[in-house]
């Protein structure tokens, strides 16, 4: 029994310190710290309803890759597009984005924070940044209220003395040929259509010919590995979005996995497309080497996920006015 007491004592003091240790394969830290951020509101003064720029500049890692999430949720302010720029340098990069953006409140206003998704070799992490303040200023002139507000607001028609009719004639003309146009645009909006029946190949014959042209051209061979990757996760992203019914083409990866996730997709081998993800967007965007044999075996993933995902449709049923076997 005294024998037990030292060999109890080790694995009462081991057993929390193995339950602290983190899982293999987990990511370290779910967010990233960039090595240098800026923003900036061009201008700091604007009317309310105009457009502004918001900047920011993000200075990472060269092999790091930020995405802009835009909000969802923005209040008093309306997001109108954005830009992107990355410019590498000998160990980081800078990428600039640009949101254009107005607002609909006056006062100091509060930006929204924005979000990035960021790839980075240990896997994706995320990175926010808190929003700035905009001062958003009336459109009447400051004496506006001492010279009459009123005399800015619109103002009733006013009558126009004619001189002659050639006004008159030039609107009946216009009102004529505006007619006329109507009338033929009515009549060849309602022509008769013959319509024409383009037979379109089923997704899987598709899809696997698009992989047997890529793998004709045998771009890894030819020193184009970043090309193959664009176009054969092209190629699965058009496949996926086709066999689920989502626009997979315009999400990002973050966002492709977490569409998957929501979707009823038997058979989806959610481990290897994420390996493949992650994989093609280190070559893509972080300039990551690929072997031949990676490259192979990303290219039999195509086949591989087609083969497990995609279930044919039912064939069609014979019409009831099909020819029915004479009886005798």
């Amino acid at each position: 029994m005294m024998r037990l007491l030292p060999v109890l004592a080790l694995l009462l003091v081991g057993v929390p310190a193995l339950a602290q240790q983190q899982p293999p394969g987990a990511p370290a830290n779910e967010t990233v710290q960039p090595q240098d951020v800026s923003a900036r509101v061009d201008p700091k003064q604007v009317r309310i309803g105009d457009p502004f720029l918001y900047e920011v500049v993000i200075t990472h890692p060269k092999d790091h890759r930020y995405e802009l999430v835009l909000p969802k949720e923005t209040g008093d302010i309306e997001v109108l597009d954005q830009t992107r720029q990355r410019k590498d340098g000998t160990d980081t990069a800078t990428t600039t984005f640009g949101v254009r953006m107005s607002a609909f409140a006056l006062g100091m206003v509060q930006l929204p924070a924005l979000s990035f998704d960021v790839a980075t070799p240990e896997g994706p992490k995320k990175f926010s940044l808190p929003g700035r303040e905009v001062e958003v200023t009336s459109t009447l002139p400051p004496d506006a209220d001492g010279k009459g507000a009123d005399l800015f607001d619109y103002q009733p028609p006013q009558e126009v003395p004619i001189r002659s009719w050639r006004l008159v004639l030039a609107l009946l003309v216009v009102l004529g040929l505006s007619l006329l146009s109507f009338l033929l645009y009515r009549w060849w909006s309602n022509r008769p259509k013959r319509e024409v029946v383009v037979p379109v190949l089923p997704l899987d014959v598709r899809t696997r010919k698009a992989l047997d042209t890529l793998k004709a051209e045998d771009l890894p061979s030819r020193g184009h590995v970043k090309d193959f990757y664009f176009r054969l996760s092209e190629i699965i992203r058009g496949y996926l979005g086709e066999r689920y019914g989502f626009e997979a083409l315009e999400c990002t990866s973050s966002e492709l996995m977490a569409s998957l996730r929501r979707l009823h997709a038997p058979g989806l081998p959610e481990d290897a497309l994420m390996r493949f993800v992650s994989e093609s967007d280190m070559v893509k965007y972080a300039r990551a080497d690929s072997t031949p044999e990676s490259c192979r075996d990303a290219l039999a993933f195509g086949y591989t996920l087609i083969e497990k995902t995609y279930i044919p449709p039912p064939p069609p049923q014979a019409s009831a006015n099909a020819a029915a076997p004479h009886v005798q």
